[in-house]
This record gives C-alpha cells, sequence and structure tokens, in this order.
C-alpha cells in the first residue's frame, strides 16, 4: 500500500499523488504562501484522494485524539489538533498531545520540526518557558525558516520582558521568511510589540506601516481581511491609541473590512477586533449593528460557539463600545463577568492582553479602584514581569497598589 512521507498507509491514486499530498501538508504546517496551490495541485492530481478533502473539513478534538493515539506520526491530525485546541482555548490539550506523539519521530521522519514547533508553543501557553524555548530553538536548528518555532520563541521572550533579545532574534531569522504566508506578519507584531514595551512609538508605527499592515503587500492583497492580519492590526492600533499615540486615519480602511463582514461570528476572537475598528473609526451605526447582530448570534447559536458567544465574545465587545464612547464603568461591568472565560474565544496570552489593557483603562478612568487592583492580580498571577515593568499596566500599578 502507498505510504505518505511519515510512513503511514495512504489511499491514494498514484505515488504521484502521494507526492502532491505531502507536498500540500508540508505547506500547511510550513505556513508556505502557495499551499491553496499545493492543496490545488493535489486534488487536479487526485480529485478522489481523501485526505485531500480533510484539509477543508472543521473536525473535533476528540477525533483528532483518537486519531493520534493510533496513528501518532499523522502530520496532518496532529497540526488540525494543535490548531483547533489553540483557538477553543485549550493549551492543555496542545500540550497533552504534544507529549504523547513526541516520543514516536525523530529527526528523519519528515514534519519533525513542526513537531517541535507545535510542542514549544504549547509548553509556552501553559508557562513552561524553559522547554518551550529549547524545544523552538530545536526546531529552528533543524528548519531555520520554521515561522511556529521562531513564533514559540517569540512568546518566551515576550513573556520574560527579554525585548532586545527578541528583536535581534526576530531580525537573525526574517531572511528565511521570504516564502512565508500570513504568519510573518504576526512575527512582525511581535516585533513591534518589543518596541512598544521599550516606548520606541515611531518605529513601532513604521513596523505597522512596512510589515504589519502593509496594504501594498501581495499577501494582504489576497486576503485583504484575513483573521490573524486584522487581530495584529487593530489590536496594535488600540495599544498605541492606550498610550496616548495619534494613529490617524488608520482604522479606516480596518473599518470597511469590519463593516462588510458584520453578521459573521464564526471567529470569537475577531469580534472585539471588528469592534474596535468600527469604533475607533467613530462609525457608531455599524458598531451598534456589530453588537446586535453578536448578540443575536450569542443568543441562537447551538453548538459549542454559543456559550463563547454569550460568555465571552458578546460581552468584551460591549466593553469596546462601551469604552470608545466614553462610558468606562459600563465598559467595567460589561467585562468584568467575562474575564474568566476570555481564554475561550482563542488567542495567546498576548494577544488576549489588549482585553486586559482595555478593562484596566477603563476601571482606571471610571475611578474603580477595587477592579483596577484585581486586574493587576489576574496579569501579575500570570505573567512573571511584575506590571510594574510593562508599559499597558506601569502607570496603574503605581496608582492603585500601594
Amino acid at each position: 500500500m502507498l505510504q505518505d512521507a511519515q510512513g503511514l498507509p495512504i489511499s491514494a491514486a498514484s505515488s504521484e499523488a502521494v507526492r502532491a499530498y505531502d507536498h500540500a501538508v508540508d505547506g500547511y504546517v510550513r505556513f508556505r504562501v502557495d499551499t491553496n496551490e499545493r492543496l490545488t495541485s493535489l486534488l487536479e492530481t487526485d480529485p478522489e484522494a481523501g485526505m485531500a478533502h480533510a484539509l477543508n473539513l472543521e473536525g473535533t478534538l476528540t477525533t483528532w485524539e483518537r486519531i493520534l493515539e493510533e496513528h501518532p506520526r499523522d502530520l496532518l491530525a496532529f497540526r488540525l489538533h494543535q490548531n483547533n485546541a489553540f483557538w477553543l482555548g485549550h493549551p492543555e490539550r496542545m500540550l497533552g498531545i504534544a507529549e504523547y506523539v513526541l516520543p514516536h519521530w525523530t529527526a528523519e521522519v519528515p514534519g519533525y520540526a513542526a513537531v517541535l514547533a507545535c510542542s514549544a508553543f504549547a509548553h509556552e501557553e501553559c508557562g513552561h518557558y524553559v522547554a518551550a524555548e529549547a524545544a523552538g530553538r530545536s526546531a529552528i536548528v533543524l528548519e531555520p525558516g520554521d515561522l511556529w518555532a521562531a513564533h514559540a520563541v517569540t512568546h518566551v521572550m515576550e513573556m520574560q520582558g527579554r525585548r532586545g533579545e527578541g528583536i535581534a532574534f526576530l531580525d537573525s531569522l526574517e531572511s528565511h521568511w521570504e516564502s512565508a504566508n500570513n504568519l510573518k506578519h504576526h512575527l512582525w507584531w511581535h516585533r513591534a510589540l518589543f518596541h512598544l514595551e521599550r516606548r520606541e512609538f515611531d518605529v513601532v508605527l513604521d513596523l505597522y506601516a512596512r510589515r504589519v499592515r502593509d496594504l501594498s503587500s501581495p499577501l494582504v492583497a489576497a486576503m485583504p481581511d484575513l483573521y490573524n492580519d486584522v487581530l495584529n492590526a487593530a489590536s496594535m492600533l488600540f495599544r498605541l491609541e492606550l498610550r496616548g499615540v495619534n494613529v490617524g486615519d488608520r482604522w479606516t480602511e480596518l473599518a470597511d473590512k469590519a463593516e462588510a463582514r458584520i453578521g459573521d461570528c464564526l471567529a470569537a476572537f475577531t469580534l472585539p477586533h471588528w469592534m474596535m475598528a468600527l469604533s475607533g473609526a467613530g462609525r457608531w451605526d455599524a458598531a451598534a449593528r456589530l453588537l446586535d447582530a453578536v448578540q443575536e448570534a450569542a443568543q441562537s447559536e447551538r453548538g459549542c460557539l454559543g456559550p463563547i458567544l454569550r460568555n465571552a465574545a458578546a460581552p468584551i465587545c460591549e466593553a469596546v463600545f462601551a469604552h470608545r464612547r466614553g462610558d468606562h464603568a459600563a465598559a467595567v461591568a460589561a467585562m468584568r463577568p467575562a474575564l474568566g472565560a476570555m481564554h475561550h474565544m482563542g488567542g495567546s496570552h498576548a494577544q488576549r492582553e489588549v482585553l486586559e489593557q482595555l478593562f484596566l483603562d477603563a476601571a482606571m478612568k471610571a475611578g474603580l479602584d477595587d477592579d483596577a487592583r484585581m486586574l493587576l492580580e489576574r496579569v501579575a498571577g500570570r505573567h512573571p514581569v511584575p506590571p510594574e515593568r510593562r508599559i499597558g499596566y506601569a502607570e496603574a500599578a503605581r496608582l492603585v497598589t500601594h
């Protein structure tokens, strides 16, 4: 029987189809810009290939876990599991499966670097920074262009406050990203975060224009409202404004994308960022329509998305709306019950922090010191760098913790 690159049996029409499948999976796990073309080539080679169609289907975490229990070197099942677990806010399941499959892999098996990279990121999100950095750096030795490994190590450096080192680390790897997809925009967003922490706002704005949200880039032109690019852009503009930086008319093009997506509530973590864009551009009617759509979906959705929308996305969207309108007490009241459920929307610790900073800013402006203190305690309990040394929290920490 035919076998894939990891030595697993696969149903396919020919050896050529298997090579096309391996090429498509390789593109998916290594974030290559031509992944869609690779998938198209696979379907042209073998239109009936079941695994080709699996690349377009959503599965449950339990399904992928059962597959991996029997086939721990199924690279596609593993990567899909990691992606789904991440966006459902289950880092412990990411790590559990990574730890289970790793002993079944060796450096001689294609895809090993990608598995190490996933293990690294799962460790980081679970707070195991030494293990995360070791796994990520090992993956980079094997594959210098592995963006997910670079991403994991960058997260470690962000959590540990290693800002200058993080900038140099990303700079050293950038030459390997020429054929990468939009994930490289996210790595540049991380670099911008390091500069933001150093209060180098002009550098942040330059990175935003040239790297994070370069509207002339073929990648952005091809997918102008790609969710992760939107998260990068809206989050960075919002953080800058919280620090008093004038971002000009940069909200406008994001608001255009957001208005066109009102009613699409499938990506819960994206919704507060769409709200940032609409309210940042002063499009209050559209922002109100977005809030109505999210609240309606929260009540009508019967799947696993329903509780996420009800308990996190909808109240946080309401908080973003109220915060921008200057009703800071209402923002705190809306968001307070959602803080404990926020991680179910997905996203990393670094990505969700913009929402915590919104809550803190609203609490401070509303004179709600107890809420500000509670938020600072949450952050201090999770992040190894104390709030006093982090730009989004330092001023509030000086005012309410003594």
